[in-house]
């Protein structure tokens, strides 16, 4: 047996592995359940489902995006994507078009006041959370180089 494999084997192996293993299901559980919380918590807000929000983040003012497109994006079926639109419409925050080389095609476009909702929506989303922003600095920076490493090197 090799140091390699030795040291794989020993207790101080295992207990590298099940930290790592604590990490992950640490940052599993911010990524998927905290985000998606207060993902839909901060929809709310705006009296937006999560789907209404994600639709909305979409689409960026000034460029119709074909609903379609729209049905891409969500990773829902194209039908789906109706209701979501026909109460976006509803509200005045979006607007359905015919394409220009295709009436057939609809294309949806954001209103001023979904522009709005919409800058108001991701700069919400964007403040970190009171339990990161009361980290002390030097937290902060070691935190943010860690995950910088996890990201460039390539998480698998």
């Amino acid at each position: 047996m090799n140091a390699q494999s030795s040291a794989a084997a020993s207790p101080a192996g295992a207990s590298d592995s099940s930290l790592a293993g604590e990490i992950w299901s640490l940052l599993a559980d911010l990524a998927f359940r905290t985000l998606r919380e207060r993902f839909a918590a901060t929809a709310a807000q705006f009296d937006l489902s999560p789907p209404q929000a994600h639709a909305l983040k979409s689409l960026a003012p000034g460029h119709p995006l074909p609903m379609h497109e729209l049905a891409v994006y969500l990773k829902c079926d194209p039908s789906n994507v109706t209701g979501i639109v026909d109460r976006l419409e509803a509200r005045g925050l979006v607007e359905r078009h015919a394409a220009p080389g295709d009436r057939r095609v609809k294309t949806l476009v954001v209103t001023e006041a979904g522009v709005a909702v919409r800058q108001a929506l991701e700069a919400r989303l964007s403040r970190p959370p009171a339990a990161l922003a009361a980290l002390p600095p030097e937290q902060q920076r070691q935190l943010r180089e860690l995950l910088r490493q996890l990201t460039v090197g390539g998480a698998d």
